[in-house]
């Protein structure tokens, strides 16, 4: 056991290397877990983005959601479309940046993985505290909102 104590830029710095060995290790799962519905886990990250919204998004809102960059947003959502998940629809606001949303086909196949991530969610919950989950949830968005940046 050390005796060094640790100052709040070493425990913040221990929180974000957790953190990006969580969303390494949270990718590699969610390929594995996507992969028998026939998607990876950036698929699989667009196809949620579209059913939880309540209006159809543009890539660039898409990406800002998920944390992710426009391109990669829109590399995933290019998938989608040939695939026949998702659907563009014309944006009156701005001709060059179509809504997306699912077709039917992308819908189903979105109700099929919830199931089964519901179930894995449900498990896999039970480990923590609704007030643990609550916390996280909170000091992660922090983080979140001090590191906000736009494209």
């Amino acid at each position: 056991m050390s005796d060094r104590s640790t100052t709040p830029p070493d425990d913040f710095t221990a929180v974000i290397l957790q953190v990006f060995r969580t969303n390494g290790q949270m990718i590699a799962w969610g390929d594995h877990f996507s992969a028998p519905f026939g998607l990876t886990s950036a698929r699989w990250q667009m196809l949620g983005a579209l059913a939880l919204s309540p209006a159809p998004l543009t890539a660039p809102q898409i990406a800002f959601n998920m944390g992710v960059t426009r391109q990669g947003a829109q590399k995933q959502l290019n998938l989608l479309l040939d695939e026949e998940l998702a659907q563009k629809q014309p944006n009156p606001y701005h001709k060059r940046s179509p809504f997306y949303q699912l077709t039917d086909k992308g819908q189903a196949l979105y109700q099929r993985v919830a199931t089964d991530w519901n179930q894995h969610a449900k498990e896999v919950g039970q480990a923590f505290s609704s007030q643990e989950l609550a916390t996280t949830l909170k000091v992660l968005s922090r983080i979140s909102e001090l590191h906000e940046t736009t494209e």
